[in-house]
């Protein structure tokens, strides 16, 4: 009897199997977005914790980027190989680096904005011009710009700067909760305190990194897991999100093709990767001029009805199917008995009768 209610189940089960939708393995196979691309690897002794990373305006395939704290005032360029082409220190005493831009023009901003203890007083960002040729130098002349939070301390390592105007935004970086986009005075003094205004909301996750696409009119954000896409403006709103390559993921810029960033970890040998910019998938809109058909439709509801009904019966036959074995398998209180003996077992520290003895996955 068991044998043949269990080819039973297995029929039922088989059915049901097939008459269930395939929308959601379609959907799932339809992903384009490619895998992260190893680009290079930064080998040089001198960068063991790579904070910030931007792309040269001036010099093709070459990337600037700085060490986190403990480093003096000073960046470093490198080419799509890994190789340090030059190092340019401006000689400023810095606390903690922890982001580096460049405007349209080519200005470098090396943002010394760490503040893992929330207790400094101001925050600093340095600008240098990029040089014209790729050498090292020393002692280049530098402007320090000073600024504080409206509402006190903030650990922070993420510098924006918005290619049209060159304005600059700070995001916090939050552990518990979210972080905070701060903005900077459109035109910063280089005499006293510039106070930042509190922007809006960062989205979710512990954000490291950031930058403007082309375009101003997005920002890519990096955690130490993936990168969001943000749509900019006065509400800036998170509208995708993408795995990036596991590590301490602490930068990104942008990268050698349209819509695409990079982004690198901390550490000796860190590797940078390409990735896509995340981007929300759009809905097909209805084609122009056609008409939805009715859901009375005769020419639909034949054949609809017909699966509807199949599937209500292959459902119920499964449903009597599962009932009958309970019963057959499980006589009335066979279940209880096991769970009391197994209890009184447990208790006085003797092992159950075998014949009874339920096996536990």
């Amino acid at each position: 009897m068991r044998t043949g209610l269990a080819l039973l189940g297995a029929t039922l089960c088989a059915l049901a199997g097939a008459a269930l939708p395939t929308t959601a393995s379609a959907t799932a196979d339809a992903d384009p977005t490619p895998a992260p691309k190893r680009l290079f690897t930064i080998k040089d002794e001198r960068i063991k914790e790579s904070s910030g990373l931007a792309k040269s305006v001036k010099h093709p395939g070459v990337y600037w980027t700085v060490n986190d704290s403990g480093d003096t005032g000073r960046v470093f360029a490198v080419d799509t190989t890994g190789e340090v082409k030059a190092v340019v220190r401006f000689g400023a005493k810095v606390n903690d680096v922890e982001a580096l831009g460049i405007d349209r023009d080519g200005t470098l901003y090396i943002a010394d904005i760490g503040d893992n203890e929330e207790n400094r007083e101001q925050i600093e960002i340095y600008t240098i011009p990029e040089p014209e040729t790729l050498e090292d130098e020393s002692n280049v002349k530098y402007r320090r710009y000073d600024f504080t939070y409206p509402d006190g301390a903030h650990d922070a390592e993420t510098l924006l700067i918005e290619p049209g105007t060159s304005q600059l935004y700070i995001v916090t970086k939050a552990v518990k909760g979210t972080g905070t986009i701060y903005a900077a005075p459109p035109a910063p003094s280089r005499e006293g305190t510039n106070d930042l205004t509190k922007l809006a909301a960062a989205p979710a996750g512990v954000i490291t990194d950031g930058t403007f696409l082309p375009d101003g009119q997005r920002v890519v954000l990096r955690t130490y897991a993936d990168v969001t896409t943000v749509a900019w403006g006065d509400t800036p709103n998170a509208v995708a999100r993408g795995a990036a390559p596991l590590g301490q993921g602490e930068t990104v810029a942008l990268g050698p093709a349209d819509n695409t960033v990079l982004v690198g970890s901390e550490g000796a040998n860190s590797a940078v990767y390409q990735v896509q910019v995340p981007a929300k998938a759009a809905s097909t809109p209805p084609k122009a001029g056609a008409t939805p058909k009715p859901a009375t439709a005769p020419e639909n509801n034949s054949s609809d009805a017909g699966k509807s009904n199949n599937f209500r019966w292959i459902i119920v036959g499964a449903g009597l199917f599962a009932l009958i074995i309970t019963i057959v398998t499980f006589p009335p209180g066979r279940r209880e008995r096991q769970d009391r003996q197994a209890e009184n077992a447990r208790l006085t520290g003797q092992a159950p009768p075998t014949a009874h003895r339920r096996q536990h996955s």
